[in-house]
């Protein structure tokens, strides 16, 4: 378990992130055309599992307008944003906003990836959503670079995440 802030507030998550230099769990989440999509749909790649509680709050929309900007001329790297948010919500968002260069997912069929990357809020106000993490995986499927934001109201540090590709 982690703790992390809500507003200034201790909130709980379900676990913790993977350690740097292990192998990265697998996965399987909802893409916006409804398919599934794995980990390894995206092997070979560099990749940036960009995590947070709700596509419709100001601080997680920002980090998908973010690193959709800061990724998009980095060759042989995807973005995943992944919510728990429903498909239809996420690509709403993404049209309206014209953001092309990331993949969002959703994991509102089980909790099978929250579990495994340790993200899920297990009390306070957004229980059962997601915490706000970014996770860096390399082409060969290993964690690279990991970052549970401490206050989940600010965003990542997208800098670090990104020099680590």
């Amino acid at each position: 378990m982690s703790q992390v802030l809500f507003k200034g507030t201790t909130v709980n998550t379900a676990g913790s992130l993977p350690a740097v230099g292990t192998k990265a769990p697998d996965f399987s989440l909802t893409a916006a055309d409804l398919s599934q999509k794995s980990l390894s749909d995206f092997s070979g790649k560099k990749i940036v599992l960009n995590i947070f509680p709700s596509i419709d709050t100001g601080t997680c929309a920002m980090s998908v307008r973010t690193f959709n900007e800061k990724v998009s001329s980095m060759s042989n790297t995807v973005v995943l944003c992944i919510s728990r948010d429903l498909p239809f919500a996420q690509g709403r968002f993404c049209a309206a906003e014209g953001i092309e260069n990331v993949v969002t997912l959703s994991e509102y069929k089980d909790d099978k990836f929250s579990e495994a990357y340790g993200v899920r809020f297990s009390d306070g106000p957004l229980q059962g959503l997601l915490s706000r993490a970014v996770v860096v995986i390399d082409e060969g499927g290993k964690v690279i670079y990991t970052e549970q934001v401490a206050e989940t109201t600010n965003e990542p540090n997208y800098e670090a995440a990104t020099a680590s590709l």
